[in-house]
């Protein structure tokens, strides 16, 4: 192996270990009890944070020791972690107080109705939290609130939309983060600066709400935001996961359409003066799922995006749907594999600056091939056979 291979190797295995070991390392808590809260959402009327309770060993003495050796030691007590079940924890906000305790898992989940006002001239807020325990343990945790500013909400999948398979697989995730070329290899082109566009909107400052939703468990929190951290795309009030929450009579998880339907109705409902955009992708439930939604709530949607389109027969008969749901909602779909259509069509509906468009391309760095088409709901199947060599630009409208 070369001097600059093996140092590159390094230089990985160091970043993999500082990564799963950092959050043990700024951990709080006392006594090996740790309060751990996850980024919260809400509005002016209501909030919600997901956060859990685990106790873990005491860090030894190890200033003598290398970077490397701590690391992993502090990998051991991240492993050697042990729920708290029956905790309670108090949490404080806007003058209103919540008590709770963690479930069989270690989890809490608040949903607090707050007594005064938030300040309308931020977006994110902090929430006072302890596990009143003697002595407490004392934590901190941060929602977000759209300010008046903001004129839509973006409901996006995470898996092969923001970031190629792999995300719920924390070997493949680590490996593609840090190993040699991983920033071309695990967000999809131009897929930052898009979003970095929509969360500003057309007039640069509207801080529009990203929510992420994604069929992965809790635990891959940390990978998940480092990766948002590295890639610079806007962070969401919290990456929507959940708890497997695997046992002998329910061996698989629950269906990922379930969450995400779940998850998107609480949203609309929560957000009811916002029109949504809806980003996903053809591989799993997405066209399914968003068809539903806007069947659902007519006029909310004012666009769907997918992206990594299937020409598979099950997948069409699905986009198929889709493209007729959004038409007789009098929204539009855009079905492309590339993120330069999508930021084209959003331009024109005023969802981003049209001089976004450019930074997109230009972050993009390959010229998408083959034009955008405008066809109507009925015409899909035929658009999206011709060609097959060439990932489709279709615009249903």
């Amino acid at each position: 192996m070369t001097r600059s291979r093996s140092a590159k190797w390094r230089r990985a295995a160091g970043r993999l270990l500082a990564l799963a070991a950092r959050p043990v390392r700024s951990a709080q808590g006392r006594h090996g009890t740790v309060l751990e809260a996850y980024r919260g959402y809400g509005s002016r009327d209501e909030i919600f944070l997901i956060g859990r309770v685990f106790r873990q060993s005491r860090p030894e003495d190890d200033r003598d020791d290398g970077e490397i050796r701590r690391a992993l030691r502090d990998i051991g007590r991240r492993i050697r972690r042990r729920k708290v079940v029956g905790a309670p924890v108090v949490a404080r906000f806007a003058g209103a107080e919540q008590r709770v305790v963690t479930d069989r898992d270690g989890y809490f989940r608040i949903a607090l109705r707050p007594l005064a006002p938030p300040p309308q001239d931020a977006s994110w807020h902090p929430v006072a939290l302890h596990v009143d325990m003697e002595p407490p343990v004392r934590g901190e945790g941060q929602v977000f609130i759209p300010t008046e500013r903001c004129r839509f909400l973006l409901i996006s999948d995470v898996d092969d939309t923001v970031m190629y398979t792999g995300v719920a697989n924390k070997l493949t995730m680590l490996w593609r983060l840090f190993v040699a070329d991983a920033q071309s290899r695990v967000a999809f082109p131009g897929v930052a600066a898009f979003y970095r566009a929509l969360h500003v909107g057309d007039t640069g400052d509207q801080g529009n709400p990203m929510l992420y939703v994604s069929r992965a468990p809790w635990g891959i929190y940390d990978m998940l935001s480092t990766f948002f951290e590295m890639h610079r795309i806007p962070a969401g009030p919290v990456l929507f996961l959940r708890e497997w929450g695997l046992s002998w009579t329910r061996p698989l998880p629950r269906k990922a359409e379930d969450h995400k339907r779940a998850l998107i109705t609480r949203m609309l409902a929560l957000y009811e003066d916002l029109p949504v955009v809806l980003i996903g992708d053809s591989g799993q439930h997405d066209p399914e799922v968003y068809a539903g939604i806007v069947e659902a709530h007519p006029g909310r949607v004012k666009a769907v995006y997918i992206r990594s389109v299937s020409r598979s027969s099950g997948r069409i008969e699905d986009i198929e749907r889709l493209a007729a749901a959004v038409t007789a909602a009098g929204s539009s779909l855009v079905l492309a594999a590339d993120s330069i259509a999508m930021a084209e069509h959003a331009a024109g509906l005023g969802l981003i600056h049209p001089d976004a468009v450019a930074t997109i391309a230009t972050e993009h760095g390959i010229e998408p091939a083959g034009t955008t088409r405008v066809v109507a709901s009925e015409e899909v199947r035929a658009a999206l056979a011709d060609d097959p060599a060439t990932p489709p630009r279709i615009i249903v409208e």
